[in-house]
């Protein structure tokens, strides 16, 4: 049991109730989150008074993933530097486990850098804030994600748009991969398949479930969880011209790698989600 109601495949309601043992599993998980913050911030910072890089974030992410229950396996060699990670997305964990497994840097939604704490942290790491709704902003997005691989070396960007139940693997949006038409000199796609096993589900933030909910569940659950993150063969982005073919092999490589670690074939999402974000639902503002 972890404390919590079974976790629907519709998404959890707002508001669920939890056990007395999983609030203080919470409260324990977040203190070791601000001790970890207490201790890798300061440091980051004096790194950054002497060397550009800093290797904190990374630290600092495979702790945060740690703490939370996550148990990261990784198969397959990630490449360092110069390249373009695209990946399945299941939960706010990938991002710990991606980040403190690989170095790697993210593309994220503009609202999720005005949310407190945690726009600050991504901007640590050097999250490239971006907003589809701009069309006008979108070649110095471009730009930025083109600094952001110079500086980094790695980012990673989800191009489902939103977060599944991994079971499943929408379309990709295509706008984001913009910044490889053409190609920045020698940097390759590396496709990535998370594979969260038989918590998958458990873990997706899917339905009508808040943020805050969804905290609360993993924060709150006995135990640990293992995460397998696969990264496939890398390929070379000239080979394929244009986002929507760069796009195209990269889930032509990650369908049959999840369906290998799921043991059958992917399965339609059945949830008409919007993409998630750290605002209310409209039926909470109306109430």
């Amino acid at each position: 049991m972890t404390g919590f109601p079974k976790h629907r495949s519709a998404g959890p309601e707002r508001g669920v109730p939890i056990s007395g043992l999983a609030w203080l599993r919470v409260g324990w998980r977040a203190a070791g989150l601000l001790l970890a913050l207490l201790v890798c911030v300061p440091l980051h910072y004096v790194w950054r008074t002497v060397h550009y890089g800093s290797p904190i974030p990374r630290i600092f992410l495979y702790i945060a993933a740690r703490l939370c229950g996550a148990r990261v396996r990784i198969h397959g060699t990630p490449l360092k530097r110069d390249v373009f990670y695209i990946s399945n997305h299941l939960s706010w964990v990938d991002i710990l486990a991606l980040g403190g497994a690989s170095g790697t840097a993210f593309v994220s939604k503009a609202e999720i850098g005005t949310a407190p704490v945690v726009g600050w942290l991504s901007r640590l790491n050097r999250t490239v804030f971006v907003s589809r709704e701009d069309r006008l902003g979108v070649a110095e997005q471009i730009n930025r994600l083109r600094e952001a691989l110079a500086d980094n070396w790695a980012i990673t960007v989800f191009p489902e748009g939103t977060t599944t139940d991994g079971q499943s693997l929408l379309p990709f949006k295509t706008s984001m991969l913009s910044v490889l038409e053409p190609p920045p000199p020698g940097v390759l796609v590396q496709p990535v398949a998370l594979d969260y096993g038989a918590v998958a589900e458990w873990i997706g933030w899917i339905g009508t479930e808040s943020g805050k909910d969804n905290a609360l569940r993993i924060l709150g659950r006995r135990g640990a969880f293992r995460l397998d993150i696969h990264f496939l063969d890398p390929f070379d982005p000239r080979d394929h011209p244009g986002r929507k073919a760069i796009a195209a092999e990269a889930r032509a490589r990650i369908v049959p790698a999840m369906e290998r670690n799921l043991g059958k074939p992917l399965r339609p999402f059945g949830h008409d989600v919007p993409q998630v974000g750290y605002t209310r639902a409209r039926h909470d503002r109306a109430a």
